[in-house]
């Protein structure tokens, strides 16, 4: 169900009584540099969380392996106690080395090990949505995922997760998860200009289920488009601000997340949810993925 109105509208979560707008705030930059460690200004981390909110954000995306901990316990000390409105999303499925890199954590026990370490970071009883992340840093790898997205079924049945998730889930996955337990959103790499879910979306909007797209470290590289850049011009505004607002406009089912540690991008983020774009330029920027698709055959 979808309803227009401040930051983008709103969605609320098939089979469910949790409604969030449709521009989010994603967290994971709120950490050090390459999401490792505290961050350079812990303050202002804080008042971007806090801006976010008061300007009408009800949806956050985090994990714990962000830092690790640093991003929710940023998160529990700029917003707890939280507003009965709040919705937090957050992911298990990885950890991070010594070195920073970033390790599968698939096991029964890490990923039970991962929800308890965002409930105690984030000072929650139960969280609200859990997404299972797979795959690699571009793309899933289409392996069997019954194991690893039962363990998060039954710690839902547990009471320790409101509603589950999954990310970086290829068709395949997808349609095997939904024979264990249903979730509400799927995170996936996609973007004006990488439009390989293309059909995916198309199938989970029919469905009622939000697409959250994720875009890797870099923003939206390789985004570098002279359409792109043309088209925010003619528009006074950024090449992001398009790019978010194409999104918007292009299914009414997604969900933005773009994270930011400094207000100047956070304004310029939660403004593109009203950023209306003339047809003219959807169709050209449409045309960026019809070209990455031809690309790719």
């Amino acid at each position: 169900m979808v309803k227009r109105n401040h930051l983008g509208g709103t969605f609320t979560f098939h089979g469910t009584d949790t409604t969030v707008k449709r521009m989010g705030y994603g967290a994971m930059q709120l950490a050090g540099p390459h999401v490792w460690g505290p961050p350079r200004d812990r303050a202002q981390a804080i008042a971007v969380l806090r801006e976010a909110v008061e300007s009408g954000v009800d949806h956050i995306d985090t994990s714990d392996f962000y830092g690790p901990h640093v991003t929710n316990q940023i998160i529990k000390e700029a917003l707890h106690p939280y507003r009965e409105d709040l919705t937090i999303v957050t992911k298990v499925g990885a950890r991070r080395g010594e070195d920073s890199s970033w390790i599968p954590a698939l096991s029964r026990e890490e990923l039970i090990s991962g929800v308890e370490d965002n409930l105690r970071n984030l000072g929650l009883d139960v969280l609200d949505v859990v997404n299972l992340r797979v795959g690699g840093i571009l793309g899933p790898s289409d392996v069997s995922i019954e194991a690893q997205y039962t363990v998060l079924a039954e710690l839902k049945e547990q009471g320790k997760i409101r509603h589950l998730g999954v990310s970086n889930f290829s068709p395949a996955q997808i349609a095997e998860a939904q024979k264990i337990a249903p979730f509400v959103c799927v995170q996936n790499f996609y973007n004006v200009a990488n439009r390989t879910d293309d059909e995916l979306l198309e199938k989970l909007a029919a469905q009622g289920i939000a697409y959250v797209p994720f875009f890797p470290l870099g923003g939206f590289t390789p985004l570098q488009s002279t359409v792109l850049d043309t088209a925010a011009a003619s528009l006074h505004v950024t090449p992001m601000q398009v790019a978010l607002a194409w999104l918007l406009q292009r299914s009414a089912n997604i969900l933005l997340i773009p994270g930011t540690s400094t207000l100047v991008h956070l304004r310029e983020n939660l403004a593109a949810a009203d950023l209306e774009l003339p047809p003219e330029v959807v169709e050209q920027l449409d045309s960026i993925g019809a070209v990455k698709t031809e690309d790719r055959a």
